[in-house]
This record gives structure tokens, C-alpha cells and sequence, in this order.
């Protein structure tokens, strides 16, 4: 009896995983002998879900409602693909859409917004994907896309939608785009942080970053043709609140001053697991700071199908840090500059050309794997000349 009950039980459990139809299900996130790991001051919402067993791994605050900033970019390109197929597409279209998603446009995200009418666009997402905590943003505020409500459930389930439910053209040219996240935005924000920087490819982000003013750190801003094709109509206010009026904290229950970064995607061949974190930090707190706790924080997760890099991570110092192909000043003009105070990885050092930053002189240069590029050791946290445990690039 004790076995048959076993084998009663067993089937139970399956049949409340896969469901009747054999779909997976999204089931309770088994016990952990770690739990997520969060930064003091921050306050997050995280859900990790693995489409290969159907279940999440990990849940903190899952349905807490943060401002979107611009992860609502995903529901304003699915709107507008609902009566657009990517096929077709006229190049003004392809080029916006392009954009907005890879290098995460607030300008074409303000012109499909008008076009698509506004808060109609959630309206009719949240109907159709049976979005839970996801809401308009509050009276007063409807053309401001980035204040729109989510949580890190439902960006699972916008995940999960445009994977498994979505028409094959439209998974395949949203996740397409998602893939070819360019580190800067183009607003000048490095958006290569939590899933793109604790993981290595494939990986697919959608992120989001709100209330830094212009601190993000990252140039040269790459080009874009959007802002030029985009209508003088289509330019409404963007996610940023440091742009505009103050708003009330606690408008609509959802946090609208405090600094905000979220990464979202999928990580793992065949995206094989949604990962959704969303974030506040203590007012003031500079983009750099708030870009390293993301990323620790995505380190602690469990994030099944994920390749994690090898190398150590180092803090940074100063502002404006050039990322350089080759471990010299000479010939060898900038491919990025590092979020001021960001935390990065490094693989290995070779001796270059001495720097002086008075009061310090070194000819070590670190080579930043994620960056592709070298660093002057001067600014990394680290004492003496030569990184610690760091071995000698090769070539």
C-alpha cells in the first residue's frame, strides 16, 4: 500500500507540472540550500524560470510592481505585432523596431506608443496574455510609457508568451533583436549588466534603467537612423522620471522616484530559462553603483542551461574609464568607456604601455573579456601594480 501510494503521489506531482495536456507549468520553486542574494539598500523582485522542467528556481517578491522603465518595450513591440507581420514590414518600421529593441530607443518606443494609443496597448496585452500585475501608468501620467506597471511574474509570462504562444515570425524576430543587444543604449546607457554580464552567450535581454539622469557612462552613443524617421508627433516623454515633472511615490503603489535597473531574457541554448529582475535603489544612488549590485545579484541565481564566465571580478574607480583594443594609449582609440564605479571581470594582464595617473605609474593592462578590450590596471581596485590570482594573457 505504502508503494502504490508512492507511485499515486508521483503521478500527482507530473500530472500538476506538465498538466493534463502534457504543456509545462509553472510550478513552485523547489528548496534551495542558498536563497537570492540581495545588495543592502536594494529592494528587488526576481523569477528565474526553467522552460525545460517547467518549474521556477527562484522567486523573491515575484509579484511586487515595479515601474517598467523600458522592459514595457516588449508589450509596445508585441502590440504593434499583432497587426503587423514582421515579414512585411515597411523599413521605416524594421528600422524603429530594430532599434527600440536592441538598442532600447526610447523615441521609436514613444512613437508606437502614440500610435498604438496609448494605455489601449496595455489594455489589450494584459487581456491577452493574462498579465496579473502588469497596469497603466497612474492618472496624469498615460503618455509616460515607462511607468507602466510589472513584476517579475509577468515578465515570465511575457517571456513565455512570445516563445510559446506568439507566431513563429514574431518570437523569431523579437527574440532576434533581443539577441543583438548592443552594449549601448541610445541614450548613452552601457546596458550590458545582470544577464549579459553574468552569463555567457546564448542569451537573449530586454532591460531597463530609470532616474539616472544622463550618468550612464557608455560612448561613443552608437548611431541610430530612428530618432530621424520617427514623427515630431511620436516624441513624448520616455522612461526617465529626471526628465520630467516630479511624480508622486506613491502613485498607483508603484515606486516612480527611486533609481531603477531591471535585466530580463533568457539565458541557455533554446532560451531554455527566463530570468526577470527588477530593482529600486536608495535615492542617489550613481548608475555604476546600482550596475555592480545587479550583477551580483545575478551572479546568486539559480539559472539552469546558463555558461558562466571565467575570471575575477574587480571593482573600478574614477569616471570616464577607457576600454581599449590593444593595452595601449597609442593607436588604440576607445571601444567603450566603463560605467563609473562598475564592477568587472577580468580574464588576464599583460604588460603595455605605462600609464601615469598621479600618484600612480603602471605598465600592467587587464584584459575585460565581456568588453573585448584592455583596461589600465590604475583603475582597478586592487593593490600593487600586478592583479592578484590574475593570470598572463597568452597572446
Amino acid at each position: 500500500m505504502r508503494r502504490l501510494g508512492a507511485v499515486v503521489a508521483s503521478l500527482a506531482l507530473a500530472a500538476t507540472v506538465l498538466g493534463l495536456g502534457g504543456a509545462p507549468r509553472a510550478a513552485a520553486a523547489p528548496d534551495r540550500d542558498t536563497q537570492v542574494e540581495v545588495p543592502a539598500g536594494v529592494t528587488a523582485g526576481v523569477a528565474v524560470f526553467d522552460r525545460t522542467t517547467g518549474t521556477f528556481t527562484e522567486r523573491h517578491n515575484e509579484t511586487m510592481r515595479f515601474r517598467s522603465a523600458s522592459v514595457v518595450k516588449l508589450l509596445i513591440a508585441l502590440d504593434h505585432l499583432r497587426t503587423h507581420d514582421p515579414r512585411t514590414l515597411s523599413a521605416a518600421d524594421r528600422t524603429r523596431l530594430d532599434s527600440m529593441l536592441r538598442s532600447s530607443d526610447d523615441t521609436a518606443a514613444s512613437h508606437y506608443w502614440t500610435l498604438g494609443g496609448r494605455t489601449a496597448i496595455i489594455d489589450r496585452t494584459v487581456a491577452q496574455l493574462g498579465l496579473t500585475d502588469t497596469g497603466n501608468p497612474p492618472a496624469g501620467y498615460e503618455d509616460t510609457w515607462g511607468y507602466v506597471a510589472v513584476s517579475a511574474a509577468d515578465t515570465v509570462k511575457i517571456y513565455r508568451h512570445i516563445l510559446d504562444t506568439a507566431s513563429a515570425p514574431v518570437r523569431d524576430y523579437i527574440m532576434g533583436n533581443l539577441r543583438q543587444s548592443t552594449r549601448c543604449g541610445t541614450d548613452g546607457f552601457d546596458q550590458h549588466f545582470g544577464i549579459a554580464g553574468s552569463f555567457e552567450r546564448p542569451w537573449a535581454v530586454k532591460q531597463g534603467w530609470s532616474g539616472f539622469g544622463d550618468s550612464g557612462g557608455c560612448t561613443p552613443k552608437p548611431s541610430t537612423t530612428a530618432a530621424a524617421t520617427a514623427s515630431p508627433s511620436s516624441k513624448q516623454p520616455s522612461e526617465q522620471p529626471s526628465k520630467q515633472s516630479p511624480a508622486p511615490r506613491s502613485a498607483a503603489a508603484v515606486d516612480l522616484t527611486k533609481e531603477a535597473l531591471h535585466t530580463t531574457g533568457t539565458v541557455g541554448a533554446g532560451d531554455r530559462t527566463i530570468v526577470a529582475v527588477f530593482t529600486l535603489h536608495p535615492d542617489g544612488t550613481p548608475y555604476g553603483t546600482a550596475y555592480t549590485a545587479v550583477n551580483q545579484l545575478t551572479r546568486t541565481l539559480d539559472v539552469p542551461g546558463a555558461d558562466r564566465p571565467a575570471g575575477t571580478w574587480f571593482g573600478t574607480w574614477s569616471s570616464g574609464v577607457n576600454v581599449r583594443p590593444r593595452p595601449t594609449t597609442v593607436d588604440s582609440a576607445p571601444l567603450t568607456t566603463l560605467p563609473a564605479g562598475a564592477e568587472v571581470l577580468v580574464s588576464c594582464q599583460k604588460l603595455g604601455q605605462e600609464v601615469t595617473v598621479p600618484p600612480y605609474t603602471n605598465a600592467w593592462w587587464a584584459y575585460l573579456p565581456q568588453y573585448g578590450g584592455y583596461v589600465t590596471n590604475i583603475y582597478l581596485s586592487s593593490p600593487g601594480n600586478q592583479l592578484p590570482g590574475v593570470p598572463v594573457c597568452s597572446s
